[in-house]
């Protein structure tokens, strides 16, 4: 119990530490929009876009229905 406080403790701490570090304002240009947001906001969106993703295509491929294998016996014989 006490190593799984540990390295929470330690995960918060680093990003935190990734957080401050990455405060300055950086422009994002897609197509004909330009947006402007602070690097740790552009990363965190972009994290979210690819869980989103990756949830989604995962879901979907999961659910798909699995064909039977064919028989190769025929009837009658």
């Amino acid at each position: 119990m006490k190593v799984k406080i540990i390295l929470g403790l330690t995960l918060v701490v680093l990003v935190v530490l990734f957080t401050l570090q990455n405060t300055e304002v950086v422009a994002l240009r897609f197509l004909w929009w330009e947006f402007a947001m602070s690097r740790i906001l552009m990363f965190l969106l972009i994290f979210a876009v690819g869980l989103l993703t990756g949830f989604l295509l995962g879901s979907h491929f999961r659910s798909r229905p699995t064909v039977p294998p064919k028989s190769t016996d025929t009837p009658g014989t």
